[in-house]
């Protein structure tokens, strides 16, 4: 299935404007996927750890890693996250140091089986610019 998923800016130290990012994936893309999709969207070298968690808020100290049993991200996937239990959200950290912080979301929107010839994933809003990575 198709599903809707927002990817909003919401932490980083050179974070200065609304960064908001909307796709149509499979539910089948797994997490370690969508760091790379992210990081071509906002044009930033993947050059630093990464990591996903839920948690109720990005500043939350219960903090919910998301991974396999060997701490890899190729084989979580959308599906096995959503719906996240109530009150937690997604979150996408990236570079330790400098924070970058992505809230994952899945729209209201119902799914759809995939149109063919299309080639999901595929970028359908696109709010705010991109952020500096390196002012």
């Amino acid at each position: 299935m198709i599903w809707t998923i927002k990817v909003t800016l919401v932490a980083g130290a050179y974070a200065t404007s609304p960064c908001v990012r909307v796709f149509e994936m499979d539910s089948d893309t797994c997490l370690e996927d969508l760091h790379f999709l992210i990081q071509k969207t906002v044009r930033f070298d993947d050059d630093h750890l990464h990591d996903f968690f839920v948690a109720r808020t990005v500043r939350s100290s219960e903090r919910i890693p998301v991974d396999d049993e060997n701490g890899d991200l190729d084989d979580t996937t959308l599906a096995d996250l959503f719906p996240l239990p109530k009150n937690r959200k997604l979150f996408y950290y990236f570079d330790y140091g400098d924070s970058w912080t992505f809230e994952i979301s899945r729209t209201r929107k119902a799914p759809f089986a995939a149109v063919p010839g299309i080639n999901y994933p595929v970028l359908i809003e696109k709010i705010g610019k991109n952020p500096k990575q390196y002012p």
